[in-house]
C-alpha cells in the first residue's frame, strides 16, 4: 500500500552494461534526493565517458515526482530520455536518476529499437538497485526530569 506517508525508491547506486546489436549501453542507476545531486551525477557520468556518442538521463524528485527532466542528448526526440522517465514512472520509483551512456556500435536501431533499448537498460538497472520502501517520519527529543522517566 502506498499513501503519502511512504514512497518507493532504489535500494542503492548501479552500473549495468547492455549489448543491442553492436552499440553498448552503460546504465547508472542513482538515488538522489535535489536536483543539483541529479546534476553533479550527471555531470561526473559525462566525464567519466567523455568519449561517449550520447549520455542520456531522467530523472525524478518528490514524492508525487514535482521534479522531473529527462534528455535524449542527440538521440533522435522521444527516442532515448522520455523512454527512461517513463520506465521510472512506471515503477512508481521516486528520488532517482538513471543516466544511459551509449557508444555507437555501427548498427542503426531505428526510432523502435533506440526506445527499446533504453526502456530496457532502465528496466534494468532498476532491477539490479533493488526497489525499497521507505516510511516518512518526524523525529522527536524529549527532554525530561529523571522523576518522569517511568511515566514517559
Amino acid at each position: 500500500m502506498v499513501n503519502e506517508q511512504c514512497y518507493f525508491t532504489i535500494k542503492k547506486p548501479t552500473e549495468r552494461v547492455l549489448i543491442v546489436k553492436k552499440s553498448k549501453f552503460i546504465v547508472n542507476a542513482i538515488p538522489i534526493d535535489s536536483k543539483d545531486l541529479a546534476e553533479q551525477y550527471i555531470e561526473k557520468i559525462r566525464k567519466k565517458y567523455w568519449d561517449a556518442t550520447h549520455n542520456v538521463y531522467a530523472y525524478t524528485i518528490g514524492l508525487k515526482n514535482e521534479i522531473q527532466k529527462f534528455s535524449d542528448d542527440g538521440e533522435p526526440s522521444g527516442t532515448a530520455g522520455k523512454p527512461v522517465l517513463e520506465i521510472i514512472k512506471m515503477n512508481n520509483i521516486k528520488n532517482v536518476l538513471i543516466v544511459v551512456t551509449r557508444y555507437f556500435g555501427g548498427v542503426l536501431l531505428g526510432a523502435a529499437g533506440l526506445i527499446r533499448a533504453y526502456s530496457e537498460s532502465a528496466d534494468l538497472a532498476l532491477k539490479e538497485a533493488g526497489i525499497e520502501k521507505r516510511i516518512l517520519c518526524k523525529k522527536y527529543m524529549v527532554t525530561v526530569d529523571y522523576e518522569f522517566l517511568g511515566k514517559l
